[in-house]
């Protein structure tokens, strides 16, 4: 197409000298043929323009995801399952790590409203984000996942391997055991696995957070999409209680 143009701009240039060399042009003789060019650079243009990806679908408002998980916050039995989507390194999951979180974990999951669990989202475009994920599994190895959940959150400015290793030493685990741990890539297919699982239900973006009832072995309920704030999550969880 863009070869046709620039053809046809050659043309016209030819001609337009014909039109020249024959007799003086007059007024709308000039008129057409700038019209005719500006209509073929605006051709040119669109023809030039960056293609823009297609924009990812939205996220549904409701979904049923995966209700087991190894490690999980609060009572088996409470009425209620909050699933967390999260990227170790997206600075809006820090946000509600440390704003919204500990007063959900105070009112709702250790009062045995809300079970909490934490699935994996590392963005591809965030490249400390796999291995803060690894190391806070690795440190499950060894029963403090979420206290190396915690500490990776605290420190996501800091996230390469000696301050991984680091914070392992700081929540009281075997080092040696944890590098063990990392060198050998464990987890990391497991990972993989929660991203393509998130993928296949539409999620693309952190964090994300479904907010439901368990049925069977599954949480069926509200997306919630964001580090909302915490009235967002306290006015869904005390609809669903009162609906229940």
């Amino acid at each position: 197409m863009k070869n046709w143009l620039m053809v046809l701009i050659g043309a016209l240039i030819i001609s337009m000298s014909g039109i020249v060399q024959a007799a003086p042009m007059t007024k709308d003789q000039g008129d057409a043929i700038l019209k005719e060019l500006q209509e073929i650079k605006q051709l040119l243009a669109r023809q030039q323009a960056p293609q823009q990806p297609p924009s990812a679908p939205p996220t549904p408002e409701k979904l049923t995801v995966k209700g087991d998980a190894e490690h999980v916050l609060g009572n088996a039995n409470a009425p209620l399952t909050l699933v967390a989507f999260t990227d170790y390194q997206c600075p809006f999951c820090g946000r509600f790590e440390a704003s919204t979180f500990p007063v959900l974990k105070m009112n709702y999951i250790d009062t045995g409203k809300l079970r909490f669990i934490l699935r994996d989202l590392p963005l591809d475009f965030h490249p400390f984000a796999l291995k803060a994920a690894q190391s806070v599994h690795c440190a499950g190895d060894q029963g403090k996942y979420w206290e190396m959940k915690e500490r990776v959150f605290k420190n996501q400015s800091n996230l390469d391997a000696d301050a991984l290793a680091g914070y392992a030493k700081e929540i009281s685990i075997n080092v040696d055991s944890f590098k063990s741990c990392m060198a050998a890539g464990n987890h990391l297919k497991a990972i993989g696995d929660e991203a393509k699982y998130a993928a296949s239900l539409g999620i693309s973006g952190t964090p994300t957070f479904v907010l439901g009832k368990v049925v069977g072995d599954s949480v069926e309920g509200k997306v919630i999409v964001g580090a909302q704030p915490l009235e967002v999550f306290e006015a869904a969880i005390k609809d669903m209680l009162e609906k229940r």
